[in-house]
């Protein structure tokens, strides 16, 4: 065992690296709710795996379950038809343009992807951003409790037996 390091610390930085080398084997995923276009699995989205926002990380337990959830997520855009939520939004992003920084909206595009696979219920996150850029994972999410209505509902009529199998 390293100086410093309790078992733990050791046990977390190898699911990290098992999780970032298959994530990193994913590459993409046609996904058929985008009529076969690839949903592609980009450093940003293995980053929100481990950062809520720049320089906050998440706890060790939410990452772990994140890294556990990957191959769900791969699993899930592979076989989905369908989307449960879309959102569409812009942002203010700073920008240099002829030697100087100015602000300009950005066009961002969110789905997400709930459904029950191997018994275990979860969301997937995929993000465009701009008019014509390509979708990226951004997130999975174990999908149990939630503090927002539209959510509630989604969860209250979903049953936790349903498989994504029969898609």
């Amino acid at each position: 065992m390293e100086i410093g390091k309790t078992k733990e610390d050791l046990e977390y930085e190898k699911a990290k690296l098992q999780a970032e080398e298959y994530y990193k084997s994913i590459k993409s995923v046609k996904c058929p709710a985008f009529n076969g276009e690839e949903v592609f699995f980009t450093s940003e989205g293995f980053n929100h795996i481990l950062y809520r926002i720049k320089k906050q990380e998440r706890e060790v337990r939410a990452q772990l379950t994140r890294f556990k959830l990957l191959p769900l997520a791969k699993e899930l855009l592979a076989k989905t038809n369908t989307f449960q939520e879309c959102e569409e939004y812009s942002e203010q992003v700073l920008v240099s343009r002829h030697k100087k920084k100015e602000w300009k909206p950005i066009f961002i595009k969110d789905w997400g992807f709930v459904a029950v696979i191997q018994n275990t219920r979860i969301k997937v996150v995929v993000k465009r951003v701009g008019k014509n850029g390509q979708r990226q994972f951004h997130s999975v999410i174990p999908y149990w409790n939630t503090r927002y209505y539209r959510d509630i509902k989604i969860i209250q009529n979903t049953s936790r037996t349903s498989v994504i199998e029969d898609v």
